[in-house]
């Protein structure tokens, strides 16, 4: 199964590459394929902010490369750098609020920072730990891949009609993705009859992304308008919703792209099982549940605007990024750690605990 996911892999959105962050606008997909490059943590963050890259995980990964870069320029400068580095650090912490990738990755980079001694190279051991948290993401994609399919072919088995929202595959992740991940794994075992795509108004990474990893893949897939998601679960024999996740809390609240909440509610109307995908470096256990997490707000534009062009009247917008979809909503939490069925306070604890299954 791995070997064959790696092989079928042909979409990245990271690469670092002498010495620099390349990253590809997500922006511009499909039509264009640019890469833009990072040199420094500030235009690391710049990029986040600006949706260049986006998905939890590919946020973290490009935050803490974008620190190990930070590092050797701060060390070229001479004395003072750790002080420096500091005003870096609290650029990308707070490039976006919700993911929890982001405060994790870049906490992992400090605390190795801490451990390094004397008379090592401080920039060669900060990237080669910004390169092992890339490495592990792919890894963990691929672990959670394999949990997903045996998970489906137990409650299921074959030839299934599944539902997804937003992007969350191998432009989302370090590699072949969280939930998307564990839909081209059902595929390769000859499970997957169609994919549904909500279209995730209003930067439509659905059908501008995640289609087009789908289609790339050779796997049948069909764009629906997110508000179409209840009659497709009404009458096209849907057989699971499957998730990626920015942020879990300790009780199994699960903050997701905006419009997941709605899906899970729906799901359950309808006898649906509710899937969600993420690695345990998206569970935050400093958070009671899901009414602590910082939900993003993004400019009223991306609603009423269509490039240079004002396509709606001129009122106020809501467009929160994210919600919440609470845990008595969720039939499944599937990490590299393992999965958690019927996810609460205790099952959260006990899973994190635990090590990586690769």
């Amino acid at each position: 199964m791995r070997d064959r996911l790696l092989a079928a892999d042909t979409v990245k959105a990271i690469d670092w590459r002498d010495g620099v962050l390349y990253l590809l606008d997500q922006r511009a997909l499909p039509s264009q394929h640019l890469w833009h490059a990072c040199a420094d943590a500030a235009q690391v963050a710049q990029a986040i902010r600006a949706m260049v890259v986006r998905g939890a995980s590919a946020i973290g990964i490009s935050a803490a490369y974008g620190l190990a870069m930070a590092v050797r320029q701060r060390l070229a400068q001479g004395d003072d750098w750790e002080m420096a580095l500091e005003e870096d650090f609290d650029l990308l912490v707070h490039a976006r609020p919700t993911g929890a990738n982001l405060f994790w990755a870049l906490n992992r980079m400090r605390e190795r920072l801490l451990r390094v001694k004397e008379g090592e190279d401080v920039a060669a051991i900060m990237l080669a730990e910004a390169v092992a948290i890339h490495d592990s993401d792919r890894e963990a994609n691929l672990t959670m891949a394999q949990l997903g399919v045996e998970l489906m072919r137990k409650h299921q088995g074959n030839e299934q009609a599944i539902l997804t929202h937003g992007n969350t595959g191998a432009l989302a992740t370090g590699g072949v993705g969280t939930a998307l991940g564990v839909i081209r794994a059902a595929h390769l075992e000859g499970m997957v009859e169609r994919v549904y795509v909500d279209e995730t108004r209003p930067w439509l990474q659905g059908s501008r992304l995640t289609a087009w990893e789908l289609e790339g893949a050779g796997i049948a897939v069909t764009v629906n308008a997110d508000s179409a998601a209840a009659h497709l679960m009404k009458t096209k024999g849907i057989t699971w919703v499957i998730v990626g996740a920015d942020r879990i809390t300790a009780n199994g609240d699960v903050a997701s792209k905006i419009g997941t909440y709605q899906l899970a509610v729906n799901a359950m109307h309808h006898g649906v099982r509710f899937m969600v995908v993420a690695s345990s470096s998206s569970i935050d256990m400093n958070l009671e549940n899901g009414e602590d997490i910082l939900l993003e707000e993004r400019s009223a534009s991306e609603l009423l605007d269509f490039g240079d062009k004002c396509l709606g009247a001129a009122v106020e917008a809501f467009n929160p990024v994210f919600d919440v979809t609470p845990a008595d909503l969720i039939d499944v939490i599937v990490t590299e750690k393992g999965i958690v069925e019927r996810p609460d306070t205790v099952k959260l604890a006990q899973l994190m605990c635990r090590k990586r299954l690769h």
